[in-house]
């Protein structure tokens, strides 16, 4: 059993917490007695998906009944003390420095424009009543996705419109890379096919922030054939996909996995940069499942993973030195990084530089910035002082 130690940030703005214990009733009793205080105005959780989620939910529910509390599955936490599994990680918001509110999106497939329209005036209204701060450069936006709802593509660009210069950032949830039940959590109850929406207005500093350390190789895939609405590929420079894929990785098809695709990303280029589209699974058919939407027509880039640690660290001081005082940084951490920093021997090192940094959060199915769905990337928000 872990729990949250003296080693965990205590600001009078933000709390963390964690626990490992096993017992869903127990565990949620921890992360109350960590951040029980009389400010505390919100609570965002990310929990293995290997815990009962009912019970979980009901723990949750008995503990904090009068608090905003929103969450996730995950395929992995980044607690205070850097990377774990099997756990639950949170954090909890002062009601002095933070005004959040939340709303969930069950009907993703129906969502509109009117719909966003009306849930950002929503949201910035419940926030703008509790007097904090200006919504207007004041306020970010926090969105997690049922990870293997498909449809996180269709609703960002929906939202990214509606929120204007509102910066958004957030992830999909995972479930222990077992592809079968994400779930996010809101007014109680953990949830399939849905979305949590949290506007977080603040007098905290505050940047959202991502980034990725892959850089591009010569070889290039054309998608002919696609199915978006399924995420599938079936062919690659008008080849099977998963034939063709193996070929430009050097692999023969049986060698395929989770290994190979964290190993060997492919991407699309959108102006100078490169936004990660990762594979999700090769199916019976020879066609590829990602995990963000696929077109036909678009030119993928094979990749090749740079040095993960030293970038991250970079990125991360960056965003920090730019706050008066850095206090935590929310993140959300694609799976497959954490897959790749195994495979390479280097998760400790990635799980101390977490923990150097202050970074809590949880690792995902795909990451989400400013209306985009991309993966294999670290996105966040590095939160500091009042002003």
């Amino acid at each position: 059993m872990t729990i949250g130690s003296s080693q965990n940030i205590s600001q009078p703005e933000l709390r963390t917490a964690f626990s490992s214990d096993r017992d869903e009733r127990e565990a949620v009793e921890q992360l109350y007695q960590q951040l029980n205080w009389p400010e505390l105005g919100f609570v965002l959780f990310f929990c293995s998906a290997e815990y009962n989620l009912e019970k979980l939910a009901d723990a949750v529910q008995k503990r904090f009944p009068d608090i905003l509390v929103a969450g996730c599955t995950t395929a992995g936490e980044i607690t205070a003390e850097g990377y774990d599994q099997g756990s639950v990680s949170a954090v909890g918001f002062s009601s002095d420095a933070f005004a959040a509110s939340g709303v969930l999106i069950e009907s993703l497939d129906n969502f509109n424009f009117n719909d966003a329209q009306g849930v950002v005036q929503e949201l910035s209204e419940r926030c703008m009543a509790q007097q904090i701060a200006p919504i207007k450069d004041h306020s970010f936006a926090l969105t997690l996705f049922d990870g293997l709802s498909t449809q996180e593509e269709k609703v960002l660009i929906t939202l990214d419109s509606a929120l204007g210069s509102i910066p958004h950032f957030g992830g999909s949830a995972g479930d222990d890379i077992c592809l079968a039940n994400t779930h996010v959590y809101f007014n109680g109850a953990f949830h399939t096919d849905a979305a949590v929406i949290i506007l977080v207005n603040t007098n905290c500093e505050f940047r959202v922030f991502s980034g990725h350390h892959m850089d591009s190789r010569e070889s290039k895939l054309v998608v002919t054939e696609a199915d978006s609405d399924q995420r599938r590929v079936l062919e690659l420079n008008a080849e099977p996909a998963a034939l063709e894929y193996a070929r430009v990785v050097g692999l023969p098809l049986e060698e395929l996995n989770h290994h190979v695709f964290a190993l060997n990303p492919i991407a699309v280029r959108i102006g100078e940069e490169y936004f990660v589209r990762s594979i999700q699974s090769v199916n019976d058919d020879l066609s590829l499942t990602f995990y963000c939407a696929v077109e036909n027509g678009i030119v993928l880039t094979l990749m090749q993973p740079g040095e993960m640690a030293p970038l991250l660290d970079q990125q991360l001081t960056r965003e920090e030195n730019a706050l008066g005082e850095h206090l935590l940084t929310l993140g959300c951490d694609c799976f497959l990084r954490r897959l790749e920093a195994e495979l390479r021997g280097e998760s400790e090192r990635i799980s101390n530089l977490m923990q150097r940094h202050r970074v809590v959060g949880f690792n995902t199915y795909g990451e989400q910035v400013d209306g985009m769905h991309v993966n294999q990337t670290f996105t966040a928000v590095a939160i500091g002082r009042k002003t």
